[in-house]
């Protein structure tokens, strides 16, 4: 598994009405209780981080989704994994010391719908994750699932 993508929203920029306003970058800094440094969304306790497979973004864009970086509200992309079949607190390792826990599946919003022109997406555009340990992160990074400690 791999990073393929990292976007955000920088902070006081305001939100485009027919698109969403998402900046790329090639190397972030993932912040414990915040999501990306720097990043207007960041903070939610239960939405740091959107996250949305690589494969997926392929499968909505032969649907006629707009998927340039972003355009799916994303922030990262991983590719070689169907993010939406993770279980709730699974911890996800991306590059050498950056960990989040996937929180729940992301659900579509009215917004999302105006945007896109679509309304067929449930299930299908991530998932919700938070930062638990920080680190920096680059595209290119591998991404591994952690082991479940074992409970006695």
């Amino acid at each position: 598994m791999e990073l393929k993508s990292i976007v955000y929203k920088p902070k006081g920029q305001k939100n485009q009405k027919d698109h969403y306003l998402r900046v790329p970058l090639q190397v972030a800094r993932l912040m414990t209780g915040h999501g990306i440094e720097g990043d207007a969304k960041g903070g939610h306790p239960k939405r740091q981080l959107n996250i949305l497979s690589a494969e997926t973004i392929t499968a909505l864009a032969a649907e006629g989704y707009q998927i340039a970086p972003g355009q799916l509200g994303e922030q990262l992309v991983i590719s070689g994994i169907t993010v939406e079949n993770l279980a709730k607190g699974t911890i996800l390792q991306i590059g050498e010391s950056a960990q989040i826990e996937i929180l729940a599946l992301r659900e579509g919003c009215d917004r999302f719908e105006s945007i896109q022109h679509q309304t067929t997406h449930e299930g299908r555009l991530g998932m919700m994750a938070r930062v638990i340990t920080d680190g920096t992160i680059a595209i290119g990074d591998p991404v591994v699932i952690m082991p479940q400690p074992i409970s006695v």
